[in-house]
């Protein structure tokens, strides 16, 4: 017996994930969505006698065993890697929406990264093609029927567009082209444009995903009867039925009355069905036109709502099982499945995320890019976890990278105390760039902090017309031509006589901390007299001390500073030949 193919549905918020599928089912699922924005996950059953209608114009003579295709919707910041089935990626097929006059997003890049990491079939949908400039918006025909009617420059700006999603394919590894160009899917991304507003193109998809399954999924898909195996999609709260979790089955078959074990934040839960609600053939799980049909049994691959006991602590992406007899056996392959496996570093950061997919996603991209980790847990960001990264001894890793999960009260109030950072984000690859800027950042204010502590080379020129004060103390301007000066440093004269020490600095009659080259500024200088010890046109460099001089080596210095370096060093020689060596 061949199940149908599990099709998630992916890509950038906003392009048209929702309105393709209210498309295919003929419902108006987005329009009541906060924001026009999917929310929670959904999943629909699109019967194989549904596509065949759409899609007679392109169907010919061809037969299908498929029996339908099951989509699943997912929310825009939700990787589908939060769906899992024994440990891979839970969809046999993808279909990846891209608004083709934005191209590539980073949800969008996110998510051909995961489907190459999980090797899932896809195809990209390119949607919105009515909004190129003087495209007809003619209603429910094929691709090719909608080009037909197309004017020449709305034909031209369309393969610009598609030029352009080809050529970001290429940089990312994975060739492609528009679907009627390609005779191998296999080797080739292939683009299907659409308008999921007008119907135009939705058919082709179809076609190509029933098509894909039907020709390299066939051994993938075949089922045994048995007890059920499924992954939670959400878990949910329900009037007059409590805690209930929204789930896809993927093998066999679960009945009202059957035990199931499924993960949770905790110790795995063991649980009986009290009910099995099913949504009808091309309604939505996660919000129905109609009233869920309440059923027996369900086999793979459909997506149900089961009501049980004890179900509020479930947790997104992880593992059902139906139990015939051993319930340990089954609770033990529950706790592998829901292990996130990590290699772990004492002084890493800490991961949390919304679900058990999401923070393998996360934990993968980390070591990519080199980042130890030293947790990695499900749920909001708690006072425990501040604690945790606040005892870690590497301050740039005092860090909690937190995907798609808030921060609770008393953590917050923990921050504030202990110093910890959190970074969030609802995109993987992001957090993890955001981090590395985070630590560069902080690189760069230790670095600053380091340059305050080391008297660093300094020179400046002595202005024309710029003396405001004879002495007690000295105040006259002068421009830097070289490195920095701060207050509390002394000056030195090329013949190595030390002046007065700068008490301060300042520029339109703000006090500065430090002046950097080609800053012109009024420094007042106790201890020396204008006109005695220095006067107009005279060139000053910092006092080092030697001590300073010796430490700078290790240091980068730009040319200038160099030069200014050397030139001390050449000044204290002349009284100490082996001055800062």
């Amino acid at each position: 017996m061949i199940r149908q193919p599990i099709v998630s549905v992916l890509g950038h918020v906003d392009h048209g994930k929702t309105t393709i599928l209210d498309a295919i089912r003929g419902t108006a699922v987005v329009s009541r969505e906060a924001g026009a924005i999917t929310q929670h996950i959904g999943a629909t059953e699109v019967p194989l006698e549904t596509i065949l209608e759409m899609c007679k114009k392109l169907v010919g003579k061809r037969r299908f065993k498929i029996p339908g295709l099951l989509f699943i919707d997912t929310p825009g910041h939700h990787s589908f890697v939060t769906l899992r089935a024994r440990g891979g990626a839970l969809a046999d097929l993808a279909l990846l929406v891209v608004d083709i006059n934005e191209g590539f997003m980073p949800q969008t890049i996110e998510s051909l990264n995961i489907l190459k990491r999980f090797k899932t079939p896809f195809i990209i949908v390119a949607n919105k093609i009515d909004r190129i400039m003087g495209w007809r918006r003619v209603k429910n025909v094929t691709f090719l029927e909608a080009l037909e009617k197309q004017p020449d420059s709305a034909k031209e700006r369309l393969e610009e567009l598609l030029y352009e999603l080809v050529g970001k394919l290429y940089e990312l590894g994975l060739p492609g082209d528009r679907y009627d160009k390609i005779s191998d899917f296999t080797a080739n991304v292939g683009i299907v444009p659409v308008s999921a507003k007008y119907n135009q193109g939705i058919p082709d998809a179809l076609l190509i995903l029933i098509g894909l399954a039907q020709r390299y999924l066939k051994e993938d898909l075949k089922t045994e009867e048995g007890p059920a195996e499924g992954t939670v999609l959400e878990v949910k709260e329900e009037k007059g039925l409590g805690p209930t979790v929204d789930a896809i089955i993927f093998k066999g078959t679960i009945q009202k009355g059957d035990t199931m074990v499924l993960g949770s934040k905790g110790e795995p839960i063991v649980t009986k069905v009290r009910a099995l609600l099913k949504p009808k053939p091309l309604d939505e799980i996660r919000d129905p036109e109609d009233r869920f049909n309440s059923v027996d049994s369900v086999s793979a691959a459909a997506g149900i709502k089961i009501s049980a006991s004890d179900l509020e602590n479930a947790v997104a992406g992880a593992p059902i099982i139906v139990v015939e007899k051993d319930v340990q056996q089954a609770k033990d392959r529950v706790i592998e499945e829901t292990s996130v496996e990590i290699e772990t570093d004492e002084d890493g950061v800490i991961a949390k995320a919304d679900a058990i997919g999401s923070l393998e996603a996360l934990a993968y991209e980390l070591k990519r890019a080199e980042i130890p980790l030293k947790s990695a847990r499900v749920g909001d960001v708690s006072r425990r976890d501040v604690v945790d990264a606040a005892t870690i001894r590497k301050p740039l890793n005092k860090v909690i990278l937190a995907f798609n999960v808030n921060i609770l009260p008393d953590a917050k109030e923990e921050m504030r105390i202990s110093g910890a950072h959190v970074i969030q984000d609802r995109v993987v690859y992001k957090l993890v760039e955001d981090y590395q800027a985070w630590v560069d950042e902080k690189k760069r204010g230790i670095e600053a902090e380091k340059r305050m502590e080391i008297t660093y080379p300094g020179k400046i020129l002595l202005l024309p017309d710029c003396c405001f004060r004879v002495s007690k103390p000295a105040i006259f301007g002068a421009r830097v031509l070289a490195g920095r000066i701060r207050p509390g440093q002394r000056l030195l004269r090329e013949d190595g006589r030390v002046l007065g020490k700068i008490k301060s600095v300042q520029s339109e009659k703000q006090s500065l901390k430090e002046a950097i080259v080609g800053s012109e500024v009024a420094i007042a200088v106790e201890g020396i007299t204008y006109g005695r010890q220095v006067d107009v046109g005279d060139v000053l460099y910092i006092d080092l001390p030697e001590s300073h001089a010796r430490a700078l080596d290790k240091v980068e210095l730009n040319p200038d500073e160099n030069e200014v370096l050397e030139k001390v060093r050449e000044i204290k020689r002349t009284q100490d030949p082996f001055w800062g060596m």
